[in-house]
């Protein structure tokens, strides 16, 4: 801007220098009108182009705020999809664990049923010494037979409580199982949902 004011000041200094003096002595008045138009339109064009600089400079700083603010905005964007990032792998890193401690309890299932199998065999084998055992003690209920008989019960009734309890037990955790598969599911799909494009 200082260098437009003197070149301007130049100019007009050079345009002030008196003329060469002419053969008609009239013209003085019309050179000096013509300094003042020249003059006021210099002080115009100098304010004008104030007013332009002011302007332009204005502009400048309020683009450099906007720029600020949407630099600032894509931080905060850039933090958002990080955190999201975090939170998704987080969200993977839980599921494996349920998935581990899934197969854990599969196996646990497995080998439940599996000694569940071999109880009910075993009832079944000790069912059979019991009504054995009845069918020789019909017409005699005395002696060393009779407490073997009773204790031969009781241990049938025991192993009936146990296989009970076994069977409970493992449709517990057939319940158990079905609720954690279904809820695997759930975080599946909705893993899945977040992983799309938008």
């Amino acid at each position: 801007m200082p260098a437009l004011t003197l070149c301007l000041l130049w100019a007009l200094a050079a345009v002030a220098q008196p003329a060469p003096v002419a053969p008609m002595g009239g013209l003085e008045p019309a050179q000096h009108e013509e300094l003042t138009l020249l003059f006021h339109g210099a002080l115009q064009l100098g304010q004008a182009l104030n007013g332009v600089y002011k302007s332009t400079e204005a502009r400048l700083t309020e683009a450099g705020q906007s720029l600020g603010l949407y630099g600032q905005a894509l931080g905060l964007l850039g933090l958002q999809v990080s955190q999201g990032r975090d939170a998704a792998q987080e969200l993977r890193t839980s599921l494996l664990e349920i998935q581990l401690e899934e197969d854990d309890l599969q196996l646990q299932a497995e080998a439940t049923a599996q000694v569940l199998s071999e109880v009910a065999q075993a009832q079944r084998v000790l069912r059979d010494s019991v009504q054995r055992l009845e069918a020789q003690l019909q017409g005699a209920w005395l002696g060393h037979a009779r407490q073997e008989f009773e204790a031969l019960k009781a241990h049938a009734d025991k192993q009936s409580y146990f296989l009970w309890a076994l069977t409970g037990h493992v449709q517990r955790q057939r319940q158990e199982m079905a609720a954690q598969q279904q809820w695997l599911r759930r975080i599946q799909e909705r893993l899945h949902t977040a992983a799309l494009p938008a």
